[in-house]
């Protein structure tokens, strides 16, 4: 089936990526596809799928060619020039490549999802993509290990997708056609978007508050898909989000929607991806912090914020808002950062994700000035049903 396009109608939302919001979701039966050749796909194959389909990944209609992949690769772009910082591909081995060409059904779990019209294959470079996308070929890197652990051969070609799985989360599972409604519903004419993929502590809320000074909306949105085996389970950071913003956020002015990207810790390139499709969603604004998408000591605290000197703000088509680190202060009394605390790091309470985690294995509470009490409740029971 040939992918359509939803053109934007006149208003005030950004105007998606490539001018149009892809639609490629099909919504036929799985029995009509019963005749064609089948792919399994992995976890994260099947979330790209659906970033694909829905337009969250506008303007791409299908897994990457090979111009375009090595374009991204090298010069962060699309062939065409369109601003693309990760490649999208669809990795299979060299013995399933062999019987997959034109239009081949794509299962999850052994049930058709959705297709794909093979129309080309090509070997991945993937010791130069480590390089480029992830700045390292050290295999201790999350993302470069799931690269090296892929297929050598990479399909090529437009998708569909059956139907949007709405998975654990189906109140807050919004494609970006839904939010969008949701914003112009509410009459936003502004809307900074947040990525996590922890729980948010009160630096983030510091965050998200100073950025609600600004715009009229929040879209909170978490990314839900495969992480690192040691993050915080999407189950128990959406509960701990529900709970914090139902508490602490004005109702009317935020919005929790789930985003289903699979995690990839390409950490600079990431962000740039991460901001592209939140516009695609209709947000005017993104919040880039700290380390954003990092893992380890792969990136410079602030990398992820410099590489947006790479575009224009109208090839981007989002605003940037850029954050330092942030902290409870103890002599301050209250949430500060770096521009706006005159005390040294004494003064500060800062605790890193792996001491969180360690403190919450341990079952010690997790300081007020740290996060709110809800969030920490929420995270201690996780911790204990999952050590008995």
């Amino acid at each position: 089936m040939p992918t359509t396009t939803l053109t934007e109608p006149h208003q005030i939302l950004p105007t998606p990526l490539g001018g149009t919001l892809i639609n490629a979701v099909s919504h036929a039966e799985p029995a009509a596809f019963a005749h064609l050749p089948r792919l399994e796909l992995s976890e994260r194959s099947y979330a790209d799928l659906e970033l694909l389909a829905t337009g969250a990944y506008s303007p791409l209609t299908g897994f990457l060619g090979e111009a375009d992949y090595l374009s991204v690769i090298e010069h962060m772009r699309l062939q065409n020039g369109t601003p693309w910082s990760i490649p999208i591909t669809l990795p299979v081995t060299a013995a399933e490549a062999g019987g997959l060409r034109g239009m081949v059904a794509l299962t999850r779990h052994g049930e058709v999802v959705g297709t794909i019209d093979v129309q080309e294959q090509f070997a991945a470079r993937k010791a130069w993509e480590a390089r480029e996308v992830y700045r390292t070929e050290d295999a201790g890197h999350a993302g470069v290990a799931a690269l090296y652990a892929q297929g050598e051969i990479n399909l090529a070609g437009p998708v569909t997708l059956l139907s949007v799985p709405r998975g654990e989360f189906p109140l807050h599972h919004r494609t970006p056609a839904e939010v969008r409604e949701v914003i112009q519903a509410r009459g936003w004419c502004s809307v900074v978007a947040f990525q996590t993929r922890n729980p948010i502590h009160r630096a983030h809320e510091y965050l998200h508050k100073v950025a609600l000074e600004l715009v009229d909306g929040l879209l909170l949105h978490p990314l839900v898909g495969t992480t690192k085996g040691d993050d915080v389970p999407a189950g128990t950071r959406v509960e701990a989000y529900e709970k914090l913003l139902a508490h602490y956020y004005p109702q009317s002015r935020t919005l929790l929607s789930v985003y289903p990207a699979a995690m990839r810790y390409a950490g600079p390139r990431e962000a740039i991806i991460h901001a592209l499709s939140r516009r695609n969603y209709g947000a005017t604004h993104f919040i880039v912090g700290r380390d954003h998408a990092g893992v380890g000591n792969y990136y410079g605290t602030y990398d992820a914020q410099e590489i947006f000197h790479n575009f224009t703000h109208e090839e981007l088509g989002i605003k940037i808002l850029r954050f330092e680190h942030t902290f409870y202060c103890q002599s301050c009394g209250q949430m500060v950062s770096p521009r706006t605390c005159p005390h040294d790091a004494s003064h500060h309470l800062t605790l890193s994700g792996t001491k969180v985690r360690e403190k919450l294995r341990a079952g010690e509470a997790l300081p007020p000035e740290f996060t709110r009490p809800e969030v920490a409740e929420v995270l201690r029971k996780a911790y204990a049903e999952a050590a008995d």
